[in-house]
């Protein structure tokens, strides 16, 4: 055991928290470790482990009576809600795999889905069933579904199947990734380590998707597993204006929430967090040093993840943010790393079966003996601590055949207080590819003042960045937004 994660627990609290290979036995033993205490709530109503582990059985019942072979596939189609959450746990308990569709997902997608990855039954919430009118051969049961017997967990393989992820992957095109028990139940357990006492003394609020697998696993399943209280959010922008209400002690989300609730905390102060929380775990995208600087001046320790939906989520973790503000942290437990050729390569139980039914490009992910090429450029510094300096598809080649990490040069700019996001990429100037630079300021930090202003101190920003660089390497286009990036799921800047 690392010494970095270990330290972080206390010892009495890590000595009571196994590592459970299978979601049958995670149930059963949350459901009694934690009987009493609270488990999940809607907001209005809240259940204990045991009445959670008791309506989990309930729905495996149901599951059990649609007539499935073992190891079928079953999707989700829900919000973040309580029936999503205890059928997730339902379907991999019972031995078959989970998929949960994002909530956005349009009605030939859901179609389309369902035939690629051989959905053979589907949960629906009522309000998304209309989306289903067009499915063929598939069981489709409302996302209420529940029986009035319970069922035991089945006694799986810990190797075979739990549930597939949608993904942009390590190699571009969006596809299954499929993750065995044993690899998610990795990444849960990797979740139970932050600093401080986990057990029973937090109040989460589940406010990425559970089609993530960053929202399942850091945001929720590890709260199962510390034995805390997880409200559901079925209306991120009505939950979030519930923080003073729920009064969360921690938050698992990405930098793009944190940026709406540092401009909020600006306008309403700090209570409006509601005045119990006490640490932000960020991750899946780069977060700018001045959000660690901004919650750690209101009492709220900050901590990065990163990790690949083909790693279970989380492949490391960083607690001193304040030290090591650029870095991701350290490699978690029960696993290996290696950097080749500028690449990070992880290996352990926590990784990937492949891609569903895509064997070719499961090869270019996996190598034979079970290492994952992550697609990021890292290095590790003297103390272990490990930095992406860039990702393999988006290298920039000049013209003298010399490859440019964009992140790179995106790191200065990050660091600049007035700016909320920047995006470097090739274009053209006057028909010469050239490298360029779009901005997002963060209009906040000027105070009103005119456009003309604002342009000049992003101007002024690259020249500054640009006297560090050599000419090879220098941005020659500037572009001054003043609307949004496009955005992916998890709110991270959208390469197009």
């Amino acid at each position: 055991m690392s010494n970095y994660f270990y330290d972080m627990l206390p010892k009495e609290e890590f000595e009571r928290i196994p590592y459970l290979p299978t979601f049958g036995e995670f149930v059963d033993w949350f459901t009694k470790e934690y009987a009493d205490k609270p488990a999940l709530s809607d907001q209005t109503v809240t259940i204990t482990y045991r009445e959670l582990g008791e309506r989990i059985a309930r729905r495996r019942a149901y599951i059990e009576s649609l007539g499935l072979p073992k190891g079928a596939h079953i999707a989700i189609f829900d919000r973040n809600s309580q029936d999503a959450v205890e059928l997730f746990l339902a379907v991999t308990s019972a031995g078959y795999v989970a998929m949960i569709f994002p909530s956005a997902l349009p009605e030939m997608a859901v179609v389309g889905s369902c035939t690629r990855f051989d959905i053979a039954a589907i949960f629906v919430r009522e309000e998304f069933m209309p989306l289903t009118a067009k499915l063929q051969g598939v069981k489709i049961c409302p996302a209420s579904a529940i029986a009035d017997t319970q069922a035991p967990a089945t006694a799986v393989d810990p190797d075979s199947p739990a549930a597939i992820f949608f993904t942009g992957g390590t190699t571009g095109a969006p596809k299954g990734a499929v993750l065995s028990h044993r690899a998610l139940m990795r990444g849960n357990y990797n979740a139970i380590f932050k600093p401080g006492h986990v057990i029973g003394v937090h109040r989460y609020i589940m406010l990425l998707p559970l089609s993530h697998v960053f929202g399942l696993i850091a945001g929720t399943m590890g709260c199962f597993y510390t034995g805390n209280l997880i409200f559901t959010c079925e209306d991120m922008k009505a939950t979030i204006g519930k923080l003073p209400v729920l009064k969360p002690t921690i938050l698992v989300i990405v930098p793009g929430i944190c940026d709406i609730l540092a401009g909020l905390c600006k306008m309403y102060g700090p209570q409006f967090l509601g005045g119990q929380l006490r640490m932000i775990i960020s991750g899946a995208a780069n977060v700018p040093p001045r959000l660690v600087d901004i919650f750690s001046k209101m009492g709220v320790e900050f901590c990065f993840g990163y990790g690949l939906t083909e790693s279970a989520n989380l492949t490391a973790a960083n607690g001193d943010a304040l030290t090591h503000p650029t870095s991701i942290g350290k490699i978690y437990p029960g696993q290996e790393a290696k950097i080749v050729d500028g690449e990070l390569w992880v290996r352990g139980d926590n990784i990937f079966s492949g891609y569903y039914k895509d064997p070719e490009r499961t090869a270019e992910a996996l190598t034979p003996d079970g290492w994952l090429r992550t697609g990021d450029l890292c290095r590790f510094d003297e103390d272990g601590f490990l930095y992406i300096t860039g990702r393999i598809k988006n290298l920039i080649i000049l013209s003298n055949g010399e490859n440019v990490s964009p992140e790179s040069l995106e790191e200065p700019f990050y660091a600049d207080p007035c700016v909320r996001d920047a995006m470097v990429k090739e274009d053209s100037l006057n028909g010469q590819s050239v490298i360029a630079v779009e901005i997002l300021p963060l209009m906040p930090a000027f105070d009103g003042k005119p456009w003309e202003e604002v342009e000049a101190y992003m101007k002024a920003l690259v020249d500054k960045v640009n006297a560090t660089l050599p000419s090879t390497h220098q941005i020659r286009k500037v572009t001054v937004r003043t609307e949004d990036f496009k955005r992916t799921g998890s709110m991270k800047v959208a390469r197009v």
